[in-house]
C-alpha cells in the first residue's frame, strides 16, 4: 500500500472521557465520563448549547487536547496526540495567503515530504472534487467565503484521512451558501467514505448530514443522548419525518 492509499478504517471509541478547565481557580467540568462508539464511515453530528463541551470533545478526538481521564481509541489504538489518520476543519479555513489554491491544497503533502509536482498532481483531484478546478491559480483574497471553505475541505481530504473532524465549518457562511455547502459535504462524505464528525449549532444541518446526532447537555450530571437519523439520502428538508425530527431536537433544548 502506498502512502497515498487510504485504508478503509476510521472507527472511534470513547471510554470514560472526562475533561475540565480552570475557571477563577476552580475546575469547570465540560465532559464527564463520556462513552461513545462511532462506526467507520459513519457521519456523526454533535450538538448542544454553548459551553457544553462540543468543541472540547472534537479537540480531544483530534489529539489537540488531552483528557483528564478516560481514553480515545481509533481502530483499537489509543490516541496520544495528533495523527495522520485524522484531519480537522475549523470555522475559518485558515488558508496561507501567499499560496494559490493549488499550493494550499497540496501543502500538507509537501510537509510530509512528497515532491511538489506529485503533491500538486494529487491535490488537483480534490480541487475538482470540491468544484474549484477553474480556480487553481487563484489566491485566498480572490475567493468568496464558501470557496475558501471548499479549499479548506480539499486540503484536509488531500492527506486522505480516515476521520474528518469539522468544527462548525459552515457557521460563518451566508444562508444560501451554507445550504449549498451542506449539499457538498453530504456528497463528499458519500464519495470519500470517511468517518465524519461534525460540531454544529445548526440543528437542521445536523439532521441533514448525520447518521446519528449526539446531544450534549449543559446541565451538570445530565446524560448525553444519541439520536438515530433514520432518513433516506439524499434528504428532503421538507419531508414530514425530517420536520418532526427537527422539532424533536429543538425540544431537547426547550425550543418550540
Amino acid at each position: 500500500m502506498t502512502t497515498l492509499e487510504k485504508a478503509k478504517k476510521g472507527e472511534v471509541a470513547v471510554r470514560g472521557l472526562s475533561k475540565s478547565f480552570a475557571l477563577k481557580g476552580q475546575p469547570l467540568a465540560v465532559l464527564r465520563d463520556l462513552n461513545l462508539n462511532i462506526r467507520a464511515g459513519e457521519s456523526l453530528a454533535i450538538v448542544g448549547p454553548s459551553g457544553c463541551g462540543k468543541t472540547t470533545l472534537l479537540r480531544v478526538l483530534a489529539g489537540l487536547e488531552a483528557p483528564d481521564s478516560g481514553e480515545v481509541l481509533i481502530d483499537g489504538a489509543k490516541v496520544g496526540g495528533v495523527g495522520r489518520e485524522r484531519a480537522i476543519i475549523f470555522q475559518e479555513p485558515r488558508l496561507l495567503p501567499w499560496l494559490n489554491v493549488l499550493r494550499n491544497v497540496g501543502f500538507g503533502l509537501e510537509m510530509r515530504g512528497l515532491p511538489r509536482d506529485r503533491a500538486e498532481a494529487h491535490a488537483r483531484r480534490y480541487i475538482r472534487l470540491v468544484g474549484l478546478a477553474e480556480f487553481e491559480e487563484a489566491y485566498p483574497r480572490q475567493l468568496s467565503g464558501g470557496m475558501a471553505q471548499r479549499v479548506g475541505i480539499a486540503r484536509a481530504l488531500t492527506v486522505q484521512p480516515e476521520i474528518l473532524l469539522l468544527d462548525e465549518p459552515l457557521g460563518a457562511l451566508d444562508a444560501m451558501t451554507k445550504l449549498t455547502m451542506q449539499e457538498e459535504l453530504a456528497r463528499i462524505w458519500r464519495e470519500e467514505q470517511v468517518t465524519l464528525i461534525l460540531v454544529t449549532h445548526d440543528l437542521e444541518e445536523a439532521i441533514f448530514l448525520a447518521d446519528r446526532v449526539l446531544v450534549l447537555p449543559k446541565e451538570k450530571g445530565a446524560v448525553p443522548r444519541l439520536i438515530n437519523v433514520e432518513l433516506p439520502r439524499p434528504r428532503d428538508r421538507n419531508d414530514t419525518v425530517f420536520v418532526a425530527m427537527r422539532r424533536q431536537l429543538m425540544a431537547e433544548f426547550g425550543l418550540h
